[in-house]
């Protein structure tokens, strides 16, 4: 009988296929997973959407805030409260033309 065999030992084949599987299971999930490649990209896309909305919902603050203002006993507008009052009431003047 000639032990020696050109076969590789099953313990080895097992070792190896173990091997190729669980780097290929972790690169997966670097790639895919919920903390890899393209979830980052995904968190950054996103992150931009979210700061323009931000700046958007900023902006518009500012104008209820200046608007606000304008209406305050502190400081008063005579023509924003002329605006919104002749808004509100739907009144117009003599010397005015309405379109709806």
């Amino acid at each position: 009988m000639n032990t020696s065999s050109s076969r590789p030992s099953v313990g080895a084949i097992v070792y190896y296929l173990l091997s190729v599987t669980l780097g290929l299971y972790f690169t997966f999930a670097a790639v895919q997973g919920d903390y890899g490649v393209f979830r980052q990209v995904e968190i950054a896309a996103e992150a931009e959407v979210l700061q323009a909305e931000k700046a958007k919902l900023t902006a518009e603050l500012a104008a209820i805030q200046n608007r606000t203002k304008r209406l305050s006993d502190a400081y008063l507008d005579l023509d924003l409260l002329d605006e919104q009052a002749r808004s509100v009431l739907g009144y117009v003047r003599a010397d005015e033309v309405a379109i709806r």
